[in-house]
């Protein structure tokens, strides 16, 4: 072999080991990416209290945090665990997220939206609106 040769082999395969492979995301995967979201969320559905009551008064006074937010987690928290049981339900069925963030933990200081929508009162002052992604 020349140099030349071995020179575009070792390129070549050093681009391919570089390249990230293209696949698509399985169904199990996506079926239990659902799934466990779905036992979190409704598990967890009530630590949207205190993470509204926190934002709440983070974001305005300590007053607005202890009735406003405890209203808005209230809602939340009911809505997280029922969107929590829908997701556990239509596990099998490959779709989009319910609830974003996905997990209550996740990106803490913004608002939850479920199946896109925000409720009324919208709030955010921390971090961008990003609908999950």
């Amino acid at each position: 072999m020349n140099k030349h040769t071995i020179v575009a082999v070792c390129c070549a395969a050093g681009a391919l080991s570089i390249a990230p492979p293209a696949h698509a995301d399985s169904y199990w995967s996506c079926f239990a990416s659902k799934f466990s979201q779905g036992v979190a969320n409704m598990s967890t559905g009530f630590f949207e209290i205190p993470k509204n009551m926190i934002n709440f008064t983070t974001d305005q006074n300590l007053f607005v945090g202890m009735t406003w937010g405890l209203l808005r987690g209230t809602a939340h928290g009911v809505t997280r665990t029922l969107v929590g049981g829908a997701e556990f339900l239509t596990s099998p069925i490959p779709s989009d997220d319910f609830a974003s963030p996905a997990y209550v933990w996740d990106r803490f200081s913004e608002d939850s939206r479920y199946f896109g929508l925000n409720f009324p009162g919208y709030w955010t002052t921390y971090g961008p609106l990003d609908d999950g992604k």
